[in-house]
């Protein structure tokens, strides 16, 4: 029995990891195929890209035995402070209001890769890589890979986790939504003159949202969402200018902003995917729901639908490409996935953008939150990762 994950990033080898035991006790062979071969070492980096996860996605790292590892570099957050730049609304959640050790955690790309890279055994996990499947060809009991050496491997089941522009996906005949934010989000790493001390900070600005977590050795990871042409103007800028106008949004809660990295501009939009599974087929992470990073909910939803995913393959008394299978997988996390993808875009369209009613609504939002626990508690489980399931 052969499984082959498109895609070795932090989704296909969270994926591939969730499998593996499971996978040794059946004799199940998983093929990772992915163009970027990783590397043998960890290299720490200033600029070095980096991920919010929420204290959901610690719980299944922990079942699946890799947060000690992943600890070592993970900052946590333990409040979370929300404001509307030039008005009071405003709110803090906190790690101890809500009975946790942190909301969530902040960990650099590279490092959970070579944690879950490091954690794949190859007794079960093979690495296609550097290699590309260029073309699939369904069959009557899964799929052929067709490879970029003009090789081929035939597998029961194909999990499509390519990233959000999947080539595949659209060869496959796999329509998208595609809902265009009229946005561009600038991402860097900042270093302030004070300690972070594990906050958070979402600003909403009359320009879009901004949001600064709290990284290792002090660093800040900054997410600013502006519009387009003023994202590139910001990138162009010289590192001091750049951060004169990021202090002027952001103010002085960190004291003054030191140190910016290199800076990257992306389009924002919000894409899914009509179709997520077909017999011998499952369409995963950025390729079934790309979200807006300003709710930090991306990959944390993604990694729950691994974790649903490999669990649903391993209750199925079928084959893992079985059609019911999928579907039954699907079922599970249809709800999760709404909720998180209408949170994400709530939240986008209510704080990205500057008409007056919105402002005073959401002004009055903030405040409400704060005089309201109910809805504190709702807001901060949505942003745990938790939705209604307990600690």
């Amino acid at each position: 029995m052969q499984l082959a994950i498109v895609g070795g990033g932090l989704v296909g080898a969270s994926l591939a990891l969730a499998l593996q035991a499971g996978a040794r006790a059946r004799g199940w062979r998983i093929v990772l195929i992915e163009p970027f071969a990783p590397g043998d070492a960890w290299q720490p980096s200033y600029d070095a890209r980096s991920s919010a996860l929420s204290y959901g996605s610690r719980q299944i790292f922990e079942r699946l035995g890799l947060w000690p590892l992943l600890a070592e570099r993970a900052e946590a957050i333990t409040q979370i402070q929300v404001s509307d730049r030039g008005r009071f609304g405003a709110t803090r959640l906190s790690a101890a209001d809500e009975g946790v050790p942190a909301l969530g955690y902040v960990l650099e790309n590279a490092w959970m890769g070579h944690c879950l890279w490091k954690a794949l055994d190859p007794e079960v996990v093979e690495w296609r890589c550097p290699a590309e499947v260029t073309r699939m060809e369904a069959l009557e009991a899964g799929y052929r890979l067709h490879l970029g050496d003009d090789s081929s491997l035939d597998c029961e089941l194909a999990i499509l986790a390519d990233g959000g522009r999947s080539g595949l996906r659209e060869q496959l005949g796999i329509a998208v939504r595609h809902t265009a934010y009229e946005q561009s989000a600038l991402i860097a790493n900042v270093s302030p003159a004070e300690p972070h001390g594990g906050q958070a900070f979402e600003r909403f600005t009359e320009q879009g949202p901004l949001a600064l977590l709290p990284l290792s050795d002090e660093r800040c990871a900054l997410v600013w969402t502006r519009p387009p042409v003023d994202a590139e103007r910001l990138q162009a800028l010289s590192d001091r200018a750049f951060l004169s106008e990021l202090q002027d949004a952001f103010g002085y809660r960190l004291g003054a902003l030191r140190q910016v990295g290199a800076r990257h501009v992306y389009p924002l939009a919000l894409v899914e995917a009509t179709e997520q599974v077909r017999p011998h087929l499952v369409v995963l992470g950025n390729a079934a729901h790309s979200l807006h990073p300003v709710a930090g909910q991306g990959f944390n939803l993604s990694l729950r639908d691994a974790q649903a995913l490999a669990e649903s393959l391993l209750e199925g008394a079928d084959g893992p490409g079985d059609f019911a299978v999928l579907q039954r997988y699907l079922q599970r996390q249809r709800q999760d996935q709404a909720l998180t993808v209408g949170f994400s875009d709530g939240v986008t369209r209510l704080f990205g953008r500057g008409e007056s009613l919105l402002v005073a609504g959401r002004t009055l939002g903030l405040l409400g939150l704060d005089l309201l626990p109910p809805a504190k508690r709702w807001f901060a489980r949505q942003a745990m990762g938790l939705g209604t399931r307990s600690l």
